[in-house]
């Protein structure tokens, strides 16, 4: 979803939310994995200290890292372009609910990450509900073409200013968004090491560079390193 499809195109807004109903509850009963928790492991024993994560499912959280900058957000939260409210995705959930009684998107397929491919009759039918204000609401994680809030990103420096190492997990960093990390810190000379399935636009600033599964790695070096 492009971050100005969904601010200037009500039957934009219409679909997204029309798929998010069908895919909210895949979402919202997902768990931590073996790498969430070896992170968070790895924090508790001090060799982590925080996580800057792409990710919008809040998962590090659940798994029990607590230093975590959310930089793209959180699909838990919704927030309202009108009064900048926050709300939660589950309340959302009841609302649109309660707004299309009848309503079905059974036949969909719905993706891994909550996505939903609905028929243009399906959408079409389907209502939209409006921020206790009267505003518009978006969930509270940043669309492409959108930017990153700037108090997020101060945090995310913050954090990143007090690291020894960046290890990279999980993402081939083909984002700005995330890459911006690792150039910064061959600017001045932080290691770098990526654990990642296939290539990454980093690969040339990596010291380390390990191809293999995230969970499993990690996993070992939470026993190792604790």
């Amino acid at each position: 979803m492009q971050h100005r499809e969904f601010v200037g195109r009500p039957e934009a807004r219409r679909r997204y939310w029309a798929r998010s109903l069908l895919g909210w509850p895949q979402i919202a009963g997902a768990r931590p994995n073996r790498g969430h928790a070896a992170l968070a492991a790895l924090e508790r024993g001090g060799a982590v200290d925080g996580v800057i994560t792409q990710n919008v499912d809040g998962l590090h959280g659940a798994a029990g890292s607590v230093a975590v900058v959310e930089l793209h957000g959180a699909l838990a939260r919704v927030r309202c372009l009108d009064c900048g409210a926050l709300s939660s995705r589950d309340e959302l959930q009841e609302r649109l609910l309660r707004a299309n009684p009848g309503w079905s998107g059974e036949a969909a397929a719905v993706a891994p990450d909550g996505d939903a491919d609905l028929p243009d009759d399906l959408v079409a039918g389907f209502s939209v509900v409006a921020c206790h204000c009267g505003g518009t609401l978006m969930p509270d994680v940043v669309f492409f073409g959108g930017s990153v809030p700037r108090p997020t990103l101060d945090k995310a420096w913050a954090l990143f200013d007090r690291a020894e190492v960046l290890l990279v997990v999980g993402s081939s960093l083909a984002v700005f968004s995330g890459f911006r990390f690792v150039r910064r810190a061959a600017e001045r000379g932080v290691p770098v090491a990526i654990l990642n399935r296939g290539p990454t636009r980093g690969d040339e600033h990596a010291a380390v560079r390990i191809d293999a599964r995230c969970g499993e790695a990690l996993d070992e070096l939470a026993r190792a390193l604790t």
